[in-house]
């Protein structure tokens, strides 16, 4: 038996958990020299819960930027460079979920980098594989105080939308990972319950996804199956997502999860929930929902040693009369369907004749690399939009 060679480089992250957390708020930024720390929202987030962060902070506040807009569009993130540059920044802390942390991010590295996000974002090589320019400027330090369970929390990558175009554009530099995060209930409390929803979704997908992904190793299946194990037993349980521990739970999965693609990498569903959500102007979870069982039976013949570890995380019992395909389809459908959550691209507004232009974008996706079938035609990505239409 021949010893599987990888590497697993653990970022450092620190995480304060709970009601008090943001008592510590103060003492982080000094630990990282920050003075003129400046917060990162969207309108919605002024009041109790910005005034929360703000307190926490100190005399270290030196502005809020209320800017950041849903799947992070180019002008939103060139004005927050901006709003940095003015304010003479030396931190950001993202209030809320993916949006804010994406824009906090993708800002940074504009301002430090002096460049247009098309200079800096990730681009095919001709060749069929793709390449990120190295960023080598440095950047401000990241704090997060999540309102939402996103894996994007714990991310290096920022992916900004063009709407003219309808191009995502990736910029990817490890110095833009977060420095802390504070998971505190009242900043969980805020989201609706179909947000919540919607990105522990996301995150089941994402995980499942770097379970039966072809780079996959142990410590990023420990990492991934307990994020497995902790969605399926809330999710499935929807009348308990206000409560602040499943909520807090969710944010866990979220953490987990994001660190172990770190490894793996994603999917099919992560790509074509990226192609179709800042489209569509839908939660990736939402498309999520809707391709998963799609992709996975697009993969089975080439990931059913994976599917078995996907099923044991899910605790479903192996079984001679069951395969381990139709345990996980079947068990993420009931809990999509528990959470309402539509069957159909048709159902959310996806135009028919939109797929091929939805397949064709999605071909540059970085995430499409760890697919354990590898998709070489854009034909089979058209083929699943097409069952799932």
């Amino acid at each position: 038996m021949n010893m599987k060679s990888f590497q697993h480089v653990t970022p450092p992250v620190r995480i304060f958990h709970g009601p008090d957390c943001l008592g510590s708020l103060g003492k982080e930024l000094a630990r990282i020299g920050s003075k003129r720390a400046v917060v990162f929202c969207g309108p919605w987030a002024q009041g109790p819960l910005l005034d929360a962060v703000v307190a926490g902070m100190g005399e270290r506040c030196a502005g809020v930027f209320l800017g950041v807009l849903a799947h992070s569009p180019v002008a939103s993130v060139e004005a927050a460079a901006q709003e940095l540059k003015r304010l003479e920044a030396d931190a950001v802390i993202a209030l809320g979920g993916g949006s804010s942390i994406v824009t906090a991010r993708a800002a940074s590295i504009l301002l430090a980098e002096g460049n247009d996000v098309r200079a800096l974002c990730t681009t095919p090589d001709g060749k069929g594989g793709l390449i990120s320019p190295k960023l080598a400027a440095p950047k401000l330090p990241q704090i997060i105080v999540p309102t939402t369970p996103t894996t994007a929390m714990v991310k290096a990558g920022s992916a900004v939308f063009d709407p003219v175009t309808e191009e995502r554009l990736a910029l990817f530099d490890p110095k833009t990972r977060s420095q802390s995060i504070f998971i505190d209930p009242r900043m969980l409390a805020s989201a609706p319950r179909g947000l919540i929803a919607a990105a522990s979704v996301n995150t089941l997908a994402t995980a499942i996804e770097g379970l039966i992904s072809r780079t996959g190793e142990p410590l990023a299946d420990a990492l991934l199956m307990h994020s497995v194990r902790l969605l399926t037993q809330h999710l499935n349980a929807p009348a308990r997502h206000d409560d602040p521990e499943v909520r807090g739970e969710l944010v866990l999965a979220a953490i987990l999860c994001g660190q172990g693609t770190d490894y793996t990498a994603a999917g099919i569903t992560t790509v074509l929930g990226h192609a179709i959500g800042a489209r569509y102007e839908l939660d990736n979870g939402a498309v999520n929902a809707i391709v998963l069982p799609h992709v996975l039976d697009f993969n089975a013949n080439h990931a059913s040693v994976a599917l078995a570890k996907v099923a044991a995380a899910m605790g479903l019992g192996s079984t001679d009369t069951e395969q381990p395909l139709s345990m996980v389809v079947r068990t993420v459908k009931t809990i999509f369907d528990a959470l309402g959550m539509a069957r159909r691209l048709r159902d959310v507004g996806v135009k028919q004749e939109d797929l091929p232009s939805i397949a064709e974008s999605s071909m540059a996706d970085w995430f499409l690399r760890g697919t354990p079938r590898p998709v070489n035609d854009v034909n089979e990505l058209l083929e699943i939009l097409r069952k799932a239409w």
